[in-house]
C-alpha cells in the first residue's frame, strides 16, 4: 500500500490526490483515510506543503461529491442497485443510508465523509430524495473540508507512525459513529428546537 501512495505522490503530487479522492469518493475501492494520512506524513516530511495539500484533498473530495449527485440525480437508485455491490455497495448500505438521508440529511452529508459506506452514498440519496444542490454543497463542501483537515492533521502530527490511522480507523470506526452520530443528532435537534421559537 505504501509503495503505491508513494508512487502516487511522487509522479502526480497534488493533481494524483485529487483524481484518486474524486474515484474514492464515487465508490472505487480507495481506502481515502490512509491516502489523506499518507499525504499529511508527507507535508510532516516536507515533500509537499500544507495548505496545497489541504485545498488538493478538499477539491478532489468536494469534486466527487458532486460528481456522484449529479450521477445519483440523472440515473437514481436502479444504477445504483446495478453496479454498487461491484464496489462493495450492497443493498443494505443502500437502504441503511436512505433510511439515516430521510431522518438527518444535512448532519449526513456533513459527517458522512467520516463513516465508511456512507461517504459514497450520502450524496447519491440527496439526489435520489431531490435534496437541492444549494443545500447540499453546504453540507457537503463544510463536511469535505472538515475531513481532509482531520486527516492530513492526523498524518502530519503523527509523522512516522501515520499508519497507524488506519488500524484505529478500521478498529474503533463503530464507536466513533455511534458517538458521532449521537452528538449530532443532539446539537441538531436543540438547534431545529431553537429555530422554532
Amino acid at each position: 500500500m505504501e509503495q503505491h501512495l508513494n508512487y502516487l505522490i511522487d509522479h502526480f503530487g497534488y493533481f494524483g490526490i485529487i483524481i484518486v479522492l474524486i474515484g474514492g469518493i464515487i465508490g472505487l475501492p480507495i481506502p481515502d483515510e490512509v491516502l489523506l494520512t499518507y499525504v499529511g506524513f508527507n507535508v510532516f516530511q516536507g515533500k509537499l506543503t500544507y495548505s496545497l495539500s489541504l485545498i488538493s484533498a478538499f477539491f478532489g473530495a468536494a469534486a466527487g461529491i458532486s460528481l456522484s449527485y449529479f450521477i445519483g440525480y440523472k440515473f437514481g437508485l436502479p444504477l445504483l442497485k446495478k453496479f454498487g455491490p461491484k464496489f462493495h455497495i450492497t443493498e443494505q448500505k443502500i437502504n441503511l443510508t436512505s433510511k439515516l438521508f430521510q431522518k438527518i440529511g444535512p448532519i449526513l452529508l456533513l459527517i458522512g465523509y467520516f463513516i465508511p459506506g456512507v461517504r459514497h452514498l450520502a450524496a447519491y440519496m440527496a439526489a435520489i430524495n431531490k435534496y437541492s444542490f444549494k443545500k447540499f454543497v453546504i453540507y457537503a463542501y463544510t463536511g469535505a473540508l472538515l475531513w481532509s483537515f482531520t486527516f492530513i492533521t492526523l498524518g502530519r502530527k503523527l509523522g512516522q507512525d501515520w499508519h497507524h490511522v488506519a488500524a484505529y480507523v478500521s478498529h474503533y470506526s463503530g464507536y466513533l459513529i455511534l458517538l458521532l452520530l449521537f452528538s449530532l443528532a443532539i446539537f441538531y435537534y436543540f438547534w431545529k428546537k431553537r429555530g422554532r421559537k
